[in-house]
């Protein structure tokens, strides 16, 4: 995944992300927590009536330039990019969103890493309680800034179950096949424009803090710090800009 306008050192800045990168897990471990942190989810194009683009420098324009978020394929797409920097050997796979009540298809878009002799499940680009780090994929628990989470071998595909108010819920299922990227633009126009899908039935916003993560969704924004959760009413113009750093009226 490349883009003629990417640039590692300014997505290195964008995220925060101090010293030498290298191709390790250490590294790989580095970029996925600052771009959580610092790269909102969100889907404010959906919600304008916009189709996200899939054009590597459009997107690059967006994350980088404008300092905008996005949902999975913008940001693990930007993600991708400094992993092929970097020197990364990684892959797209499709993933099954499990949050809905009915069977959902292969929607979301997911990044695995073949590292130091071991494939690692990577993800800044799913919202809600998403992983927080890279899961080495296998089944089994992994405590991740006092989240856990659990990967499972179901039917032929890995599903990844996050632990919230103590009970575990499943977030999505993915087979280890490669997938081009072309392969996501239907996975896009599908999320961006069909009425039964979340992002076009709420407004998002969503990134994680050292500690928790904030979560808007229309005008009830949650606050989890520690385990703790705070809820507020709000006006999600005015919440994006002051949580998540995101001025829907700025152009340039």
């Amino acid at each position: 995944m490349t883009a003629e306008n990417f640039n590692l050192t300014d997505y290195l800045s964008r995220i925060g992300f101090d010293g030498e990168v290298h191709p390790d897990v250490a590294t790989l471990t580095q970029l996925v927590q600052k771009q959580l942190r610092s790269i909102p989810f969100e889907n404010t194009e959906v919600q304008a009536g916009r189709i996200p683009s899939m054009v590597p420098e459009e997107i690059v324009d967006k994350v980088l330039v404008h300092q905008r978020g996005g949902y999975c394929y913008e940001i693990n797409g930007v993600f991708a990019m400094a992993l092929t920097a970097i020197g990364f050997e990684w892959y797209f796979a499709g993933a099954r969103p499990m949050f809905y009540p009915m069977r959902r298809p292969k929607t979301h878009m997911v990044v695995i890493v073949r590292v130091e002799g071991r494939d690692y499940l990577c993800d800044t680009g799913f919202g809600g309680y998403a992983l927080r780090a890279p899961m080495m994929i296998e089944e089994g628990e992994a405590v991740q800034d006092g989240d856990r989470f659990r990967m499972e071998l179901i039917d032929g595909e890995y599903v990844v179950s996050s632990l919230v108010q103590d009970e575990w819920q499943r977030q999505y299922g993915f087979a280890l096949q490669p997938q081009e990227w072309i392969e996501f633009s239907l996975a896009n126009y599908f999320n961006a424009t069909h009425p039964d899908t979340i992002f076009t039935q709420k407004k998002l916003a969503i990134m994680q803090t050292p500690n928790g993560r904030k979560i808007l969704v229309d005008n009830e924004l949650k606050l989890i710090e520690e385990g703790k959760l705070e809820k507020l009413e709000v006006e999600y113009t005015s919440a994006l800009k002051e949580y998540f750093g995101l001025d829907l009226f700025k152009t340039t």
